[in-house]
């Protein structure tokens, strides 16, 4: 039986609508056909399922940072609830506890403990969420059909951001003080978090960031800072919240993209862009020579573009083909994604796992590391290379991490009349040129590959 080359095209492909990482990328969500169901992030594992709707779909499902709460939206061919409803689903209940109601299409939504925002084509409607949902402020911006809006969910954080009321602006609004969360289990080793002084001057409250409109609004749990992008996708501009300063501009790349999202590491220390060019870009915050600059940067006050800093790590993330390919190779021998090529949307999220460089008898130190989750099921674990300032302590003698896929051995020629043994001048210019470009050029190292949606029996 020769199954060389066959493809069976799956009659049940994955099909998700929606999925997001909670505040501190612990769990996250993912909606389908079937309803939605909560994954920890990682290690990847299905924690609750609820598919017991019936008559319609859901667009997303938000949850709020450490509550049992998520905020349902209706979507898809046939919505289970109207576009301008909010449903409010208590998971620990399993239930319906309330719902929100307006007058026009629910664009966005942003929620930390005690408070949610809605976003609507041209205003934001501000709750505080407790016993009852009590609606405490409206606030008018320019035309927002993407619903942006960001709101800070660390402990003491207080910062809201979304458009102004001019294309391009950002508005910052400071809410009460986020409450930090009762610990679980036996009290920690570190004492808990103070609140931070008050600010020495007022903050700004609107930030002029992009000529034209905008495209992504992020902050990190902190809020000390503001990641903006425009429709034009190129740059990614970092903003001090407080004084309205700006702070770094970097460069995804030189054509035109739509960025899919922007997300801070939890120190603050580096920012990861994706877009739908299929690329995760990573860039350092601090200060160095991390990121990549153009070599004519001497000319950076005569042409501004060649100022730019540039991501110091990428990876590509193929497309997930809704078949499953039988062939004569060995499966263990190739990538799961090896025949794929197109890029897709997805959303990336940063978390904390133990690196694979560890010292005899001592458990291995925990690094920083991205999980990306593709709308076709695709899970993806990767790790920065090596050098960077995710990992907190190194083995002095391990096998240094690889930033790229191992190579065959090269093995010595014997000569031959008809090729010559020296390389030419040209040769080795180009030769050095290429390993400047790999070296410049890391790859982030894909660590893990796994599916989520229907092949945990879910759908």
């Amino acid at each position: 039986m020769n199954l060389a080359r066959h493809s069976i095209t799956a009659t049940n492909p994955i099909q998700i609508f929606d999925t997001r990482f909670e505040a501190d990328c612990q769990i996250f969500t993912t909606t389908t056909p079937a309803g939605f169901a909560v994954y920890r992030t990682w290690p990847l594992k299905l924690i609750r399922k609820r598919a017991e709707f019936t008559g319609g779909t859901l667009a997303a499902a938000v949850p709020c940072h450490t509550s049992s709460l998520l905020f349902l939206l209706g979507g898809g061919r046939s919505p289970l609830y109207p576009p301008n409803k909010v449903v409010v689903w208590d998971d620990a209940a399993g239930e319906e506890v309330a719902e929100l109601e307006f007058r026009e299409r629910v664009r966005g939504l942003a929620c930390r403990r005690g408070w949610l925002a809605v976003s609507f084509r041209r205003r934001i409607v501000l709750f505080e969420v407790g016993e009852t949902i009590v609606r405490r402020n409206e606030f008018d911006t320019c035309d927002n059909p993407r619903g942006l809006l960001a709101m800070a969910t660390g402990a003491y954080s207080t910062l809201l951001a979304f458009p102004g009321r001019q294309m391009g602006h950002v508005q910052l609004v400071h809410l009460p003080p986020c409450i930090p969360s009762a610990p679980v289990g036996p009290p920690p080793s570190v004492p808990p978090s103070r609140p931070p002084p008050p600010p020495s001057k007022h903050p700004v409250s609107i930030i002029a960031a992009h000529e034209s409109s905008l495209n992504t609004l992020t902050v990190p749990q902190s809020g000390r800072m503001l990641a903006t992008t425009s429709s034009r996708g190129t740059l990614v501009r970092i903003w001090d919240t407080l004084s309205g300063k700006l702070i770094r501009v970097f460069r995804r790349g030189s054509d035109k993209a739509e960025i899919y999202g922007v997300a801070f590491r939890p120190d603050e220390k580096e920012v990861c862009v994706w877009s739908d060019k299929g690329t995760v870009h990573v860039f350092s915050l601090m200060s160095g020579p991390s990121n990549r600059q153009s070599s004519l940067s001497p000319l950076a006050s005569l042409i501004p573009y060649f100022d730019s800093e540039w991501s110091y790590a990428q990876y590509r993330i193929p497309a997930q083909a809704s078949h499953i390919s039988l062939s004569s190779s060995t499966s263990s021998s190739r990538s799961p994604t090896a025949d794929i090529t197109d890029e897709e949307k997805c959303m990336v999220g940063w978390i904390e796992a133990p690196s694979d460089r560890s010292e005899p008898g001592r458990d291995p130190p925990m690094q920083y590391q991205l999980i990306a989750l593709t709308y076709s099921g695709g899970w993806y674990r990767l790790s920065l290379p090596q050098g960077t300032s995710n990992i907190s302590s190194l083995s002095a003698g391990g096998t240094p991490l690889s930033s790229s896929p191992p190579k065959a051995s090269s093995h010595s020629r014997p000569r031959t009349n008809s090729v010559s043994s020296i390389t030419s001048r040209t040769e080795k210019g180009k030769e050095r040129e290429r390993d400047r470009d790999r070296k410049d050029n890391r790859e982030l190292i894909l660590q893990e590959y796994r599916k989520y949606g229907r092949w945990d029996g879910w759908g």
